[in-house]
């Protein structure tokens, strides 16, 4: 299996994408999608202690000893024919203000940044990569999403080192603007990428207006995602190997917001500058 670095994950592979039959206008769908009504309850287990979390309670750029900046990518370009230049410590991408951590993407030209790739929008894709990664555990997420057509965030994990797909792919939670108030949530693996993914989506109406908390149980026999403390999709191991279930390894948390690209869709700039905004990241894990 040829090996990815986090910065160097092919397009081809990446997502739903327009290789594997989707039209970017039509209405947004995760391979193996089913109906669900939401109603077992997620909530944090017993017992479990919080053993890494960000509240942002310090106004500025985020906290250096928690979160990293993922740049790599910004002179040849992002994969999914994303359109948006990654900044480091910029306080116009990413800073914590009034108890929030705000991730804004802008329509503005960089060019005088060294890296610069000739993109017409800014972000921020914040990385605890050689900061913090966990092997199993409940994870709270609670934030409001951008809306507005071309906008693509996600809160989401890879695994330590990464080694795309093999090593699996955790998106706790995704939205992209064109499909406003659909969120889902996807596990990418050797069995299972890009289109072939598994994962599920909900409507919350208000995902772009109202904080929502996003929630990740994991274990080594499986993963439920939750939203507000209800499952909306659950993955299982079903013992059959690593192609399956590769999920027993660290993983490390990312926010961004990505432009436009293969699942994005056509932008509109005149939505821009736009915001996620995160009241809190928590992670808590069984006793040992």
């Amino acid at each position: 299996m040829k090996r990815f670095p986090f910065s160097q994950r092919p397009a081809a592979l990446l997502r739903l994408c327009a290789a594997a039959g989707l039209a970017l206008g039509s209405t947004l769908a995760v391979a193996a999608t089913t109906p669900t009504t939401m109603t077992e309850e997620l909530k944090l287990p017993p017992g479990y202690q919080l053993v890494w979390s960000d509240e942002f309670s310090t106004d500025g750029l985020p906290d250096p000893a928690k979160w990293a900046y993922d740049t790599g990518m910004n002179k040849q370009g992002w994969h999914n024919a994303e359109l948006q230049y990654y900044s480091a410590a910029r306080p116009e991408n990413s800073v914590v203000r009034d108890g929030k951590l705000l991730v804004i993407a802008r329509k503005e030209d960089l060019s005088k940044q060294a890296d610069w790739g000739g993109q017409k929008f800014s972000s921020v894709r914040l990385i605890t990569q050689g900061k913090a990664d966990w092997t199993y555990g409940y994870f709270e997420i609670r934030a409001k999403l951008p809306c507005g057509r071309g906008t693509w965030p996600a809160i989401w994990m890879l695994n330590t080192p990464v080694v795309w797909p093999a090593g699996g792919e955790i998106d706790i939670v995704e939205h992209v603007g064109r499909e406003p108030g659909h969120v889902f949530s996807t596990l990418h693996t050797a069995d299972g990428n890009g289109a072939n993914g598994t994962g599920n989506g909900t409507q919350v109406p208000d995902a772009c207006t109202a904080f929502h908390t996003y929630q990740l149980h994991w274990t080594a026999q499986q993963m439920r995602f939750g939203i507000d403390g209800r499952v909306h999709h659950l993955f299982k191991n079903a013992g059959a190997g690593t192609a399956q279930w590769p999920f027993d390894t660290p993983e490390f948390l990312i926010l961004n917001i990505a432009v436009g690209g293969h699942l994005g869709g056509p932008v509109d700039d005149s939505i821009f500058p736009v915001q996620m905004e995160v009241d809190y990241v928590r992670v808590y894990q069984a006793p040992r």
